[in-house]
């Protein structure tokens, strides 16, 4: 059974309160919660109840609306549960939460560095070829062009005509694997609830902009298991060890069996290995970094980048010896890591191995 762990950041709380965006709130104490609705009220109660909330505000009637939108509802016994609105309006909180910088774009695709034949237009032209489509003539370049050739008789030929170059578009399968070992909540840390924040708006990016992609999520603790996207608001860290090697494992297996040219991990963690799975058995060290069950995490690094799939970390710690680690994961994978402080989502330190370059973003 995983243990039920509920932490409230002080200093989120506090702008959530300035604000008086009680749906934020709410949906901010039901991460915290599990995902537990009746949870989430009995800590806005208590938060009212000792002046943090506005004594006049009614809370019952915000209740209320919230089964109105059928954003919670009952079960058999009477009891409040998360409706699949409730947990649709939770990604997108999340998302809004840590994505707010991202411009809003097509659809379904993701573009690559190349031009050429495509689907997306850019500002770029070059001139008509046989075969091009033409619906992709420029026609304001290609009617100057004839008034520049014939100094301003309109004579369109053949070689006035400029189309739009196209971008190439991909898909792309991914897999959001996530930490719920026992270090994701020690020390008084809560490193769970960001972690389901991350999980959240990324599953929101992916399913709203990119819907012709392929997504699967793995939660990993002594084993790793995959799971439904509708169970992300009630993940729970346990009594785990961490097993990422067992994780990138089911990981490629996952999507060793899509057929999407583009292949990524999101990996969302606070970086330290303690176990690995040797012959259906669990071999566990919670002591420092065990060099076997560093070693066996690298080599599945590797065999990803052998099968060209990209693993992106999330890490949500900052020791050291933990961001030595997820830096030599990323080397050998070439992939991206993000570094981030698990009360700050929205800034992160991108080490990005594939540009050999390292930038600050937002």
């Amino acid at each position: 059974m995983r243990h039920r762990y509920g932490y409230l950041d002080p200093a989120l709380l506090e702008q959530l309160l300035a604000g008086l965006d009680l749906l934020r709130l709410f949906n901010q104490l039901l991460l915290a919660g599990g995902g537990d609705p009746e949870q989430a009220m009995a800590w806005m109660r208590q938060l009212q109840a000792e002046g943090y909330l506005d004594p006049d505000l009614d809370l019952e009637a915000f209740f209320a609306e919230l089964e109105k939108r059928q954003m919670v509802a009952r079960d058999g016994e009477g009891g409040l549960q998360l409706t699949t609105t409730g947990e649709r309006r939770l990604r997108q909180s999340a998302f809004d939460q840590i994505f707010r910088g991202l411009r809003r774009g097509g659809a379904g695709y993701h573009p690559v560095r190349a031009v050429g034949e495509g689907t997306e237009p850019l500002p770029e032209t070059r001139r008509w070829r046989f075969g091009d489509e033409w619906s992709r003539i420029d026609a304001v370049r290609s009617l100057q062009n004839a008034l520049k050739r014939t100094h301003g008789d309109l004579e369109l030929a053949e070689e006035d005509l400029e189309v739009h170059e196209t971008e190439h578009l991909t898909s792309c399968a991914t897999v959001v694997a996530i930490d719920i070992s026992h270090s994701m909540i020690l020390y008084g840390e809560d490193r769970i609830t960001p972690a389901k924040t991350v999980a959240l708006a990324l599953t929101e990016l992916i399913t709203t902009r990119y819907p012709k992609d392929a997504l699967s999520v793995i939660l990993f603790g002594d084993r790793a298991e995959r799971v439904p996207i509708s169970e992300l608001p009630y993940i729970q860290a346990g009594p785990y060890h961490t097993n990422t090697c067992e994780a990138l494992e089911m990981s490629r297996g996952l999507l060793a069996r899509r057929k999407h040219p583009n292949k990524q991990i999101f990996l969302i963690t606070d970086g330290k290995p303690s176990a690995l799975t040797e012959g259906g058995r669990l071999y566990k060290n919670p002591f420092g970094l065990d060099m076997k069950i560093v070693n066996r995490t690298l080599e599945e690094a590797d065999l990803c980048r052998r099968q060209r799939i990209v693993v992106t970390t999330f890490m949500l710690a900052t020791d050291p010896s933990l961001t030595d680690f997820v830096e030599k994961l990323t080397q050998i994978n070439r992939g991206r890591a993000y570094f981030a402080s698990p009360h700050d989502l929205g800034e992160f330190i991108l080490a990005d191995y594939i540009r050999n370059r390292r930038r600050r973003v937002r």
